[in-house]
């Protein structure tokens, strides 16, 4: 993503909307204060960086962070793998931690293993360290979750900047988003937020657009709505901003507050700071329990057990508030938790990066009444990428989300979810491996097809090679067709039934485009075989041919589509008839090896062509040196079907 998508996760994240003013001198002597590398807006260059006097560490652990914090995991891992491999320096713990989610996240799970079982053994009293070895193969059960759901892309709603945080308001939806472009620029380089209101079909899809309120926008950003049952009191986040300028504490920073505003004759208006927010910290993102009685907001607050935490409060009967309340464990860890969403039922969802997930942000949710577990709502809600400010209906079957993954129209998409009976899909899981070395492959496109040839899912394999696909419970045929650039495409066809939905340990094999062998084509050449070469005079085959022909065996065993004709030859020594005779003897004698090892009759023969076939000038009555004589004494396998 752009710098200004970059922001945007800066801004909802790591509560921090606006620039900093330089903070050269605190940072040397503070390199681990994680939340303020996150105010680097843009982010700075490792050589600007190094003119400004910082130390190597310094350098990779800010540039770490920046990406980190602004959801540019694949760039946070280069800098974090830098870090981590400088020796006579000791690394925190929670580059650690950072490092292992930022790996996940670009599906490098076996290297995030690694990492998280390193920052395990030297973290043993974190709550992430703890949760982790409860359940160190949780991957496998968020891919395949206990509720299935169904989600669409809004693509009339989404722009080509950043839209999240949706909220219901009577039968529209009311989002953030970065669209104004054009007032931003009156102010400021990069991108506002606002807020905007949806008409909503009722499959999900977005109808007219508009602004929500022209009496709320200011140059300051506004986003996370939440509204009361009957529609007249709004809370919502804001900079903390004021007589038409910013606020900002001694980092420079404009933190972030929850306003309230009333409606009255449909204008909206008397906006109220609440008391619990500061010039210190940020508050924001709030939502409101059933009865308005309780409101809960993620905050960086003093006292609190990670980088942000979820926090509730009571709103008295007189529309005053009691005291926050932080939700302590199991809800909140050392890392972020952030855009709380409490639905009528009582359950709290919410998105973290310190539970086990499937990479950045992922979404979950916890029955407040009876915290005992809390579930990873799994895919397709969650990716590897940020899945967050997810929003319910009553009945908890629909609702709407936010993400960055791939895909989408910007940088933040809203996505429509829907809620499927329990037997609706099959998983299908496996790995994608290349055809002759079984080495697996990585970053390959796996796509599922039905009988008909239509699409009907997809994914991506991650570090090691592995996929779990998701496709309608009733398709009785289909095709898992894999995709990778330098190999062949690979096609899978399986068969299941209605009381199958999940099928496991499958494998898709591609070839490397390099040894893919066409019809009339050698495989000495296309397997970069040493030469099959016979003895003057002598049919039997030498030592050193075995190894090249196990790999032609090999080969053919890989690919049972595959038949080859043996064309055995000599040099122009001896009669025609005799070599004929000798080259039809060493063409048996090669096909009858290659039947030893188990490749079936029928699927190769053998013709000898005597000296008919000479690659060179020896020909009969010409002189040659017998290393010449001996190029012409070989045999080839030719492809004769596919």
């Amino acid at each position: 993503m752009d710098s200004i998508y970059a922001y945007f996760f800066l801004v909802v994240f790591c509560f921090a909307y606006g620039t900093s003013y330089s903070q050269e001198k605190k940072d040397k002597q503070n390199a681990d204060n994680f939340s303020d590398y996150g105010y680097m807006v843009p982010i700075e260059s490792y050589s600007s960086l190094l003119n400004k006097g910082f130390d190597k560490a310094t350098i990779y652990k800010k540039l770490g962070n920046a990406n980190f914090l602004n959801a540019e995991y694949d760039v946070a891992t280069f800098w974090y793998e830098k870090l981590t491999a400088m020796e006579g320096i000791e690394v925190s713990p929670e580059y650690l931690y950072r490092y292992a989610q930022a790996l996940k996240s670009i599906k490098d799970y076996e290297g995030s293993k690694k990492w998280m079982e390193r920052f395990q053994n030297v973290q043993t009293q974190d709550i992430r360290a703890d949760l982790y070895a409860q359940n160190t193969d949780y991957l496998k059960s968020i891919r395949i979750p206990k509720e299935q759901y169904t989600i669409k892309n809004l693509s009339k709603l989404n722009s080509k900047e950043s839209d999240f945080a949706p909220a219901y308001y009577f039968e529209d939806l009311v989002f953030a988003t970065a669209r104004d472009l054009e007032y931003s620029a009156k102010y400021n380089d990069l991108s506002y937020l606002n807020l905007y209101q949806a008409k909503l079909s009722v499959d999900g899809e977005s109808g007219s657009l508009s602004p929500f309120s022209k009496d709320l926008n200011t140059p300051a950003n506004e986003s996370s709505a939440a509204f009361t049952k009957d529609g007249n009191t709004l809370y919502f986040t804001r900079n903390n901003f004021s007589k038409k300028s910013f606020k900002r504490d001694k980092k420079g920073v404009s933190r972030l507050k929850i306003y309230r505003a009333s409606r009255e004759n449909g204008i909206w208006g008397k906006v109220e700071d609440l008391p619990f927010n500061s010039t210190k910290y940020s508050v924001a993102h709030p939502t409101l329990n059933i009865d308005g009685t309780k409101l809960y907001f993620s905050s960086d607050m003093p006292g609190g057990q990670g980088a942000s935490d979820i926090y509730v409060v009571d709103v008295l009967p007189d529309g005053g508030f009691g005291i926050p309340q932080n939700l302590g464990k199991p809800v909140n860890t050392e890392s972020r938790e952030t855009f709380p969403f409490m639905a009528d039922s009582g359950t709290l969802y919410f998105a973290s990066d310190g539970h086990p997930g499937l990479g950045g942000l992922d979404v979950f949710k916890v029955d407040l009444q009876n915290v005992n577990e809390i579930e990873n709502l799994g895919s397709p809600i969650n990716s590897p990428e940020d899945d967050f400010s997810l929003v319910m209906d009553s009945s908890e079957e629909s609702g709407f989300f936010a993400s960055n993954r791939k895909g989408g129209q910007g940088s933040d998409d809203i996505y429509h979810l829907q809620k499927n009976s329990s037997d609706c899909f099959t998983f299908i899981e496996g790995k994608a491996i290349d055809k002759d070395s079984d080495k697996p492959l990585s970053k390959t496109s796996v796509t599922a097809f039905d009988y008909t040839g239509k699409k009907i899912g997809d994914t991506e394999t991650a570090s090691d090679g592995s996929y779990t696909i998701r496709i309608p419970c009733q398709e009785k045929q289909y095709r898992l067709e894999g995709a990778k650039n330098g190999y062949e495409k690979g096609s899978l066809f399986l068969l299941t039934s209605d009381d199958k939905n999940y099928i496991n340990e499958t494998k898709l094999q591609l070839e490397q485009l390099s040894k893919v062998a066409d019809i009339g084509s050698d495989l000495v050449k296309v397997l970069k075989l040493n030469p099959i070469y016979f003895d003057l005079n002598s049919s039997y085959l030498r030592r050193d041919a075995y190894t090249e022909l196990n790999k032609v065996v090999d080969y053919m065993t890989r690919r049972p589509e595959i038949k080859i004709a043996v064309g055995s030859h000599t040099d122009s020594r001896e009669s025609d008839s005799y070599n004929l005779w000798l080259s039809d003897r060493r063409a048996k004698r090669t096909v009858a090896y290659l039947i030893s090892k188990g490749i079936t009759a029928n699927r190769i023969n053998g013709k000898g062509y005597g000296e008919t076939q000479l690659i060179n000038k020896c020909a009969n009555g010409v002189w040659c040196p017998d290393r010449q004589h001996q190029l012409n004494r070989r045999s080839e396998f030719i492809v004769i079907e596919k």
